[in-house]
């Protein structure tokens, strides 16, 4: 889930992962995520994010299980957005940019295989905003001149399982 814009809208999508674990306090994790949102009830978006992020767990635990086992995270990524207008897919604008992102999660662990984790990060991208405005029955899209810093939250639920050892 996300959100953005002055539409207020919820942006909600799917994605895939894989995590390397890199110590018992450090893990990696390697994402893709595809995100659609409404602006407005007269365009839409789409996002596609495809990025990383290491995992620090401040509580060792020395290889024992513990049930909740938060962490703090931060990570890169790159992303792709499209807002095209809901009566007319040729009016579009598009945008490569480029996010940093942190924040807090833990794992629920219910086996040393298998967990549901849940975490809350804000993103902030570096790029050129994408504003839409609807005038007499008209969308128009309008991009800013230069950079910017657009930023929004995020909201992750996942259920992971280890599949090996490396």
């Amino acid at each position: 889930m996300f959100n953005d814009g002055a539409w207020n809208s919820v942006g909600t999508g799917a994605g895939a992962q894989f995590r390397i674990k890199l110590s018992d306090n450090v893990n990696t994790e390697w994402f893709y995520d595809y995100l659609t949102a409404n602006v407005g009830d007269y365009a839409h978006r789409t996002d596609e994010h495809i990025g990383w992020s290491v995992m620090f767990y401040p509580f060792v635990t020395h290889g024992i299980m513990t049930v909740i086992q938060p962490y703090i995270m931060a990570g890169h990524c790159f992303d792709y957005s499209v807002f095209t207008d809901n009566n007319n897919e040729n009016n579009s604008a598009k945008r490569w940019s480029s996010a940093a992102q942190a924040g807090i999660g833990t794992h629920i662990n219910f086996t040393r295989q298998f967990n549901i984790s849940t975490s809350l990060q804000y993103m902030i991208h570096l790029s050129n905003d994408i504003g839409a405005t609807y005038n007499n029955g008209m969308v128009v899209f309008t991009r800013q001149s230069g950079l910017d810093l657009v930023g929004h939250l995020l909201f992750n639920v996942s259920a992971n399982f280890v599949l090996g050892k490396l």
